[in-house]
């Protein structure tokens, strides 16, 4: 089987895939700022799921801590988001041409043209446009996103929500409860503006072409989902696992890589202590943060120095 591992800012997502890429297990975790602690207790639960079945013939991994699970775990393969998202949406609807991913902190959408990525873009530095928006506006409504997402999908009517930035929809959605709109008026104009901001800023100046693919922990936001079919006038698909589709991805492009041995440090490493720590280089003006990961007391990797002075003195030393 191949692992495929995706660690986000807000999530870490993991799969176990057979040489038909079809899932064998898989498991979605909140980070809650501990990634590595995320990684090793996702190995654990498909450990769990996997019973015996258990060798492994190459590893994967995506996101915004890829090269992090990639020390820790020993990847064979180190992929961007975009081409793993990609991967797995292709295999699942050969025809795609527009992919939406919308995360926990981050969003993308993904141009194809027969199966080739030509274009594509990710949100700025606001999260308007993502989960962890929808998270906070649900707490401050008091109800769950699970709630969220039914009322918005079953709402008829919208409220205006200013979307543009997080700050200025907190504060208009203030507003309406205050004049005494209705929670599921709000949550549907809050999807509303969740959907106009993503189109607006990362969507922008795109060929946004049918057939639509819409993945990501938000997919599973019903009120989301509407909101897109009502704005794009268009169907979404929305794949069996959209939630790792990322992990996926990496799986299945470590089954192409076809590595003849994996580097795979096993399912043991969900046991160790492990931790990083950093320096500041004063070698020069560049003053670079250099990172090192510590498993069971000694340094596995080195990074984060642009002139190599610490990384490669580390590669050599570890041959």
């Amino acid at each position: 089987m191949y692992l495929g591992v995706d660690v986000g800012s807000i999530t870490t997502k993991l799969v176990a895939s057979d040489e038909e890429d079809q899932i064998l297990a898989k498991v979605y975790l909140r980070n809650i700022g501990r990634p590595l602690e995320a990684i090793k207790e996702g190995l654990r639960h498909i450990r769990e799921q996997l019973g015996n079945n258990l060798k492994v013939q190459g590893i994967g991994t995506t996101g915004s801590a890829r090269h992090l699970a990639a020390y820790l775990l020993g990847a064979d393969v180190v992929k961007n988001e975009i081409t793993a998202h990609a991967v797995a949406v292709i295999d699942f609807l050969p025809e795609v041409r527009t992919i939406i991913e919308i995360g926990g902190q981050d969003s993308k959408i993904i141009i194809l043209q027969e199966g080739v990525v030509v274009d594509f873009a990710m949100n700025t530095v606001c999260a308007a446009g993502t989960g962890s928006f929808l998270d906070q506006q649900a707490a401050r409504l008091g109800i769950s996103i699970e709630e969220f997402s039914r009322m918005a999908a079953r709402a008829t009517k919208k409220v205006r929500i200013a979307g543009r930035c997080t700050v200025f929809a907190e504060t208009d959605m203030i507003h309406k409860q205050q004049l005494g709109f209705q929670t599921e008026e709000i949550v549907a104009g809050l999807s509303d503006s969740l959907v106009k901001n993503y189109l607006n800023d990362v969507a922008r100046g795109k060929d946004l072409l049918p057939p639509f693919v819409f993945q990501g922990g938000v997919a599973a936001n019903l009120g989301i989902r509407k909101a897109f079919k009502e704005e794009l006038d268009i169907s979404l698909v929305v794949p069996p696992h959209f939630e790792v589709m990322g992990a996926l991805g990496a799986a299945k492009l470590a089954r192409r890589a076809g590595a003849s041995q994996t580097t795979f440090k096993g399912f043991e490493i969900a046991q160790s202590e492990c931790f990083t720590r950093s320096i500041e280089c004063d070698g020069c003006g560049n003053s670079c943060e250099v990172i090192e990961l510590i498993v069971e007391g000694e340094a596995i990797a080195c990074w984060g120095d642009r002139c190599g002075k610490f990384s490669e003195a580390f590669s050599t030393q570890k041959t």
